[in-house]
């Protein structure tokens, strides 16, 4: 098998099949960078040759077992943000508590813009992340109630946890 002088090339990449056996020709070359049609691309990606994905298979320990996960059904709308926004979320929070430790009042002009600045993003991603975990428990109901009663537990958590960020926010704000 030889590989094609045109490989580096736009439009390259054949392989010739049985170079030497007396195959030669355009009826033994055989294109390898042909269309892709995998759901998994996104622009910007390199076009790759791929093999079929096939079906997971469990090992025998964990077949006849409940599932340990269910899919996603869609991504949340700040999905692809939300690290993102948890590190400015993260940073100011450690500058406000670094002044804080430091002697710094509540009314400090630094404390009080990193908390308009943290407060709103920590508001959403918080709301996303509830977004999220209300899907799962909905999507574990008819695999398992006692896991999606749990998800359920946790999105009533959060909410609590959401009202208090929000009144912590506004005592920051207006002290």
């Amino acid at each position: 098998m030889d590989a094609d002088p045109d490989l580096g090339r736009p439009g390259g990449g054949r392989l010739r099949l049985g170079a030497g056996l007396g195959h030669s020709g355009p009826a033994a070359t055989i294109a390898t960078l042909g269309a892709m049609d995998d759901e998994r691309w996104e622009p910007g990606m390199p076009v790759l040759d791929r093999q079929a994905v096939r079906a997971p298979v469990l090992p025998p320990s964990l077949q006849g077992l409940p599932p340990r996960s269910v899919p996603e059904a869609a991504p949340t709308p700040l999905q692809p943000y939300y690290i993102n926004l948890s590190v400015i979320v993260l940073i100011c929070g450690a500058i406000a508590i670094t002044a804080l430790e430091l002697g710094a009042s509540l009314g400090s002009p630094l404390v009080k813009l990193c908390v308009l600045i943290a407060a709103p993003l920590l508001v959403v991603t918080t709301a996303d992340a509830i977004v999220r975990i209300w899907r799962s428990a909905w999507a574990w109901m008819p695999v398992d109630r006692t896991k999606g009663a749990f998800r359920l537990a946790w999105v009533a958590v959060s909410v609590i946890g959401l009202a208090l960020l929000v009144g912590a926010a506004v005592v920051v704000i207006t002290a």
